[in-house]
Parts: C-alpha cells; structure tokens; sequence
C-alpha cells in the first residue's frame, strides 16, 4: 500500500477523503451530541452554533467530497475527452479534506482553525467547479446530465457564500440559506441526476428485457419543483410548500415504479433502488408536514424528512455507488461485499431511527444513538475502501 497510489484517479484521492471525512465529522458530533445527553465531559464552545456546523460540514465538506470525485471521473468520459490529469484534481482534494481538518481542530480549541478552513474549503471548491467547468466550456455534445450537476454545484457556491457572509457577521437568515441552497437545490439534483442517468443503465445491463427510462421532462420537472420548494422556505412561506412536496412525491414515485427491476437482481443493483425507495419517503414525510401546518400551524415531524433524505437516500445511495465504482475501478468483481452489506443494512437501521428520534419521548438520546449508529454502520466499509484506494488495482491495470 502506498499514498502514491491516491493520485492515479480522481475517485481514489476523493472517496479516500470522504471516507476520512465522513468518519471524523460524525465522530465530533457523536462527541457533541453525548456531551449534551450525558454531561460526563464538556465540548469547547464553538464558533457558529453546533447544530449548523453539523449540516455545513455534511452538506459542504463530506458528500462533496465523494460529489467532486465522481463528477470529476465521469465528466471527461461523459463528453468523451481525455481523464484528468492529477494537478487538476488534487487541490480539491487538498481543500476539502484540509477544510474539514482545520474546522474540527477549531471545536478542539484552535479557534484559527475555523477561518482558514472555511478558506481552504472555499478553494477546494472553486478548484472542483473550475475544472468542471472548464470541460462544460468545451463539451459539444451539449450533456445535459454534465450540465444539471454543474448546475447544483454552482447553487452550492451560492450556499458556501451564504455560510461565509454569516460567518463574517451577516443575519443568520444566510446560514439558514445555506443549508436549504445545500440540500434542496445542491445536493439532491446532484443525486436524481446521476440516478436518472445511471441507475437505468446500470438495470439494462443486469437484467434482461428491461427497459430503461430517462425522459428528460421529468429531471426538468425535479428540478422545478426543487426550486419552489426552495424559494418558498427562503421566503417562509410554509403554508405553501405542501404544492412542490405534493408534486415531489408523486414525481419521485413514478420514477421508482419505472425504475425499478421487475426481475431477479443481483445485490449491487438492489441496493441503488432499494436506496432510492427513501427519496418518495422523504416527500412523503415533507408532505405530511407541510399539510399539517397548512392545517395547525405546527411542524411535528420536526427533522425528520430532512433525515429520511440525508441518512436514508443519500446515505444509502452513497454507500451503494462508491461500492460499485470501488469495485469496478479497482479491478475487482462488481458484487457487494460483506463488509458494503453490513453497512447498508444498518444504514437503514440508523435512518428509522433519526426519523423516529423527532417523535419519541426521550428525543436526544435516539439522536445520539443514530450518530453512533451511523459510525458503526461506516466505520468498517470505510476502511476497507480505504486500503483498497492505496493499493494497485487487483487485475494490473492502471488507474
């Protein structure tokens, strides 16, 4: 095993980062959590409340960091150019995983750390999305796929710049911004855009006679409603918003029906669908929400459809997508290991649990639950993907 072998492809440099990252940020908020609950130790204070930390450092430095080393992969080989050379996707890497160390040594104590790592995060960033674009710029085939992500990334800069005017003194209505700009308009068109690329053709390749199914009208229509979803929580007008999550539900349930195999699967492809059955979940809960505060005034679900999304689609999808692109990239068979199983299995364990923890008597002892369940559930299928990104590729080859 060797770091040198971290530089031969961008989803090595950055899945080994967002293994790393996902690791650490779940294990200081576990920490934070625990503290609350327990009050057997005591967290320094930190520098923006820690709840927000906690969804900046989710939303902007972990799923990012395995976001820029798929997109980085597969932008070049979408439009049919030439991979990356590494001095184009390193210093992505050196930021967001830079980034992310710098904030959590800031809750350790080194209160610098938290100025220079919103910096270096910023210019991870703006080295992933300048890369991106400058392939965008050159991409004659007009990819509309390439073209939706890049989309979102730049929604996201628009939330990074949002955190970074409340960091420097502006109304908390901006680090509110940032997390809806993050998950609503950042993140999840990042993840229906890859699914409805990828996930059809990854069917019609394993099982026979299925027909795949990718109209372009329904990522348009995703994407619209997304946006007003967005604009009328930024607007805070809640009483509106059952409208997108209605149609957001029923969307997302007509592509699960399309999408889904009608035969026999294997695991590797269960798992990206079975992953997907959370997102008409999350709506489904979104709706629930937004009807009952039409009606009452009242948000009872609290958290819990942002956590059906976060744990339950992102969570799951993620593990079943850096498995399958490990294993191929890797010279290794497209299966689903014991240790990817496991993971997964409890990632939906963790996932009812954080749903649950925002209607149940004792609320913040489930919370920290769910965040040690979530280390359990990762702490094993990262290390492996982590050995498995510092050493060769199992058939020889490079890459």
């Amino acid at each position: 095993m060797s770091v040198r072998q971290l530089l031969q492809a961008p989803h090595r440099l950055m899945f080994f980062i967002g293994a790393g990252n996902v690791l650490l940020a779940m294990l200081w908020w576990a920490a934070w959590l625990a503290a609350q609950y327990g009050g057997a130790w005591r967290m320094p204070e930190t520098a923006v409340p820690p709840g927000w930390l906690h969804a900046f450092l989710m939303q902007y430095l972990v799923l990012p960091s395995f976001i820029f080393g798929f997109l980085l992969t597969v932008f070049p080989r979408w439009m049919g150019m030439p991979d990356l050379p590494r001095w184009r996707y390193a210093p992505v890497g050196a930021g967001l995983m830079g980034g992310q160390l710098a904030i959590l040594l800031s809750t350790l104590g080194w209160e610098a750390g938290f100025t220079v790592g919103l910096w270096m995060a910023l210019a991870g960033w703006l080295a992933g999305v300048a890369t991106l674009g400058r392939l965008l710029l050159r991409d004659t085939a007009r990819t509309w796929h390439a073209r939706s992500c890049f989309a979102a990334l730049l929604l996201g800069c628009a939330g990074l710049a949002c955190f970074l005017v409340f960091v420097l003194g502006g109304d908390a209505w901006y680090a509110f911004a940032s997390i809806k700009l993050g998950s609503v308009v950042m993140l999840l068109p990042i993840y229906l855009t890859v699914a409805h690329r990828m996930f059809p053709f990854f069917a019609a390749n394993a099982v026979p006679g299925y027909k795949p199914w990718r109209p372009m009208a329904w990522l348009g229509a995703m994407w619209g409603f997304l946006l007003l979803h967005l604009v009328l929580e930024l607007r805070h007008a809640y009483t509106w918003l059952w409208l997108p999550d209605a149609a957001l539900l029923i969307a997302s349930g007509v592509a699960l029906w399309h999408w889904w195999p009608r035969g026999r699967m294997p695991g590797l492809l269960a798992v990206l669908f079975v992953g997907t059955a959370w997102l008409p979940i999350t709506f489904g809960l979104y709706t629930a929400q937004s009807i009952i505060y039409l009606l009452t005034g009242e948000f009872v679900l609290g958290r819990a459809p942002m956590h059906a999304m976060f744990i339950g689609f992102f969570g799951s999808v993620l593990v079943a997508m850096v498995t399958r692109v490990t294993q191929g990239h890797s010279g290794r068979p497209l299966e689903m290991p014991a240790l990817a199983w496991f993971a997964f299995a409890a990632l939906q364990a963790v996932a009812v649990m954080r749903v649950v923890a925002e209607i149940a008597p004792d609320a913040l002892f489930w919370q920290v639950a769910s965040a040690a369940g979530w280390l359990i559930a990762l702490l094993p299928w990262a290390a492996r993907i982590g050995r498995i990104y510092l050493s060769p590729r199992a058939d020889g080859r490079p890459g």
